[in-house]
């Protein structure tokens, strides 16, 4: 029960939302037991964002919320990947993007809970 949040200041075309969303679809594997069958993904682009007090530069932060827990090297596999992904396909330079976990312990779909 993955779901990834991308925030940035940058436009994201349809398009290029429907690559991201392939290519986080892939990532996620990374985590032990994860697959884009189960993942939700949200894309906002064209937000008003500020590092270090500027709105200048191109910016993400992305929440990647998971349904149970995974181990730090998953987890910093999945971050690589995930600003290799985004670096690339927004031209965000990785030092402009943050990625935040939350694990999650009561996950509900369908009307019941996990």
């Amino acid at each position: 029960m993955p779901y990834i949040s991308t925030k940035t200041n940058v436009t994201i075309t349809k398009e290029k939302e429907i690559l991201l969303k392939e290519k986080i679809g892939k990532a996620i594997e990374l985590i032990p037991g994860k697959s884009e069958n189960w993942l939700m993904c949200a894309f906002e682009g064209e937000q008003t964002l500020y590092f270090k007090g500027d709105a200048s530069n191109n910016l993400a932060f992305i929440e990647v919320k998971l349904f149970g827990k995974a181990t730090k090297e998953a987890y910093a596999a999945l971050t690589k990947k995930i600003t290799e992904i985004v670096s690339e396909e927004l031209l965000i330079s990785p030092d402009k993007i943050y990625v935040k976990y939350e694990e999650v312990s009561v996950w509900g779909w369908n009307g019941t809970n996990f």
